[in-house]
């Protein structure tokens, strides 16, 4: 099948050709009519697929123009970086289309956001937590949301958007469809498709959690952070083959260590991206990666989530992530459009449980690779890596029970001295004859006609 064989107009067929696709991937295939005619809709699906046009073509398809100032397709996403690929995607598709798209997301000023919102919008793509901001604000009305897409919705409920999904629920038209675009069939997604959409009509294209055919999947067992730094600058040191490589840690502080070792190896080839990176700085890097300029990027699980880079020849899973969804996510990150993609995994002795679940979803055994000779297997430990060691009975610590509470300190004198009540208060006043009511002037006169 062709996009010749779909029901699209000329200015869809024009983008698409000067995009050079030829042949929908059979999730876009499967899902164009069922989206065209409006029923609810959930999509199961690999990354790097085609979601993104999938949806977006039959709604593109069926939108007509119009000058009303309020969006009618409202796209959900998790990650500000999404937000960014996805509008670039519908600004391609709709190069021969009189449309307005915008992209609204945290960490940016909303003061310029609600200025583009005024101005007037068709399509609008945000994460939760601005998109609600704004409703909130009265500046942007849901009132006329006629189709709504939640996409990569696994991991918006993993990034904790639960509640947030739910408020914008609640002040979305009920009258409207509901498009929902996942990798990984989860049971939270199960009950947020229980309780929100409508006979949904299910596209199924993979069992939940298999990965791409097309992607070559090779772990390695490797004691601790320092062999894994030295395996990595082994194999990245062939330049041809590992020409662009996403390198993928747990956390932010991971991400930072392994940048600063990376740019000691290789100068001026590597950048990174994490949360608490700045907006301009991560769309910074992102951008100096796919057009070349670097060839390594390292990064959290922020970057997993959906974005599109061409021509990935690697992901390597520096460390081994908890949750099997999330290597699904990490992985579909090369092999994209069908192309090869190779994928590496590094797991500790403490990771090897994690390996093992991600294996028990994909239903699939990882091929093990022993670490190269010539690989220096290091005995130096991280912080994170040391033994916790804890100190029995020892006489110069104190029990928890003796240590003092946060509020515990020595009076000062002048705070010991003892209320002596209502005599002392009379013992005072004779001594400095004070009159008991300043205020009382005959009183205060017969007193004094008493003392003389």
């Amino acid at each position: 099948m062709t996009f010749q064989d779909l029901n699209l107009n000329t200015p869809l067929y024009n983008a698409i050709e000067d995009l050079g696709f030829e042949t929908p991937t059979p999730i876009q295939t499967e899902a164009f009519n069922i989206i065209a005619s409006g029923k609810d809709v959930v999509g199961i699906a690999q990354t790097g697929t085609g979601k993104t046009f999938a949806y977006m073509l039959p709604i593109l398809r069926h939108l007509k123009y119009s000058r009303q100032d309020n969006p009618r397709v409202l796209v959900l996403v998790p990650t500000r970086e999404l937000v960014v690929q996805v509008v670039s995607e519908i600004q391609k598709l709709s190069k021969y289309i009189n449309n307005r798209v915008l992209g609204v997301y945290g960490g940016t000023n909303i003061n310029t956001q609600k200025q583009a919102v005024a101005q007037g919008l068709d399509i609008l793509v945000a994460t939760p937590g601005r998109l609600y901001d704004l409703a909130v604000s009265r500046v942007l009305q849901l009132k006329s949301i006629q189709k709504l897409v939640i996409d990569e919705v696994d991991v918006m409920l993993d990034l904790g958007f639960r509640h947030q999904l739910m408020n914008i629920f609640d002040i979305l038209p009920e009258r409207r469809q509901n498009i929902m675009f996942s990798a990984t069939m989860t049971a939270d997604v199960d009950e947020l498709i229980t309780d929100f959409f409508i006979n949904p009509t299910k596209i199924q294209i993979a069992v939940s959690g298999t990965p791409l055919e097309n992607i070559k999947q090779q772990r390695y067992n490797v004691p601790n952070f320092y062999t894994k730094v030295n395996l990595l600058e082994y194999l990245l040191s062939d330049k041809d083959e590992f020409s662009r490589v996403l390198i993928f840690v747990a956390y932010k502080k991971m991400a930072d260590r392994l940048f600063d070792k990376l740019e000691e190896l290789f100068p001026g080839e590597c950048c990174v991206i994490h949360s608490n990176k700045t907006q301009n700085y991560r769309l910074r890097s992102i951008e100096q990666f796919s057009e070349g300029k670097h060839r390594l990027l390292v990064a959290t699980d922020v970057m997993a989530r959906g974005l599109d880079i061409d021509d990935v020849t690697h992901v390597i899973n520096f460390d081994t992530p908890d949750y099997p969804e999330n290597y699904m996510h990490r992985i579909g990150r090369t092999g994209r459009a069908e192309k090869l993609g190779h994928t590496l995994l590094f797991s500790t002795e403490k990771e090897q449980d994690a390996r093992e679940r991600i294996e028990a979803l994909m239903q699939l055994d990882i091929d093990s690779l022993d670490i190269p000779e010539t690989v220096e297997i290091s005995n130096e430990l991280i912080e994170e890596e040391r033994p916790q060691i804890r100190e029995r009975n020892n006489p110069t610590k104190r029990r928890k029970e003796d240590v003092a509470g946060p509020a515990f300190h020595e009076k000062k004198d002048k705070n010991k001295k003892v209320n002596l009540g209502g005599s002392y208060r009379r013992e005072i006043a004779k001594k400095y004859k004070k009159p008991k009511t300043r205020g009382d002037k005959n009183y205060n006169k017969r007193n004094k006609k008493k003392r003389k």
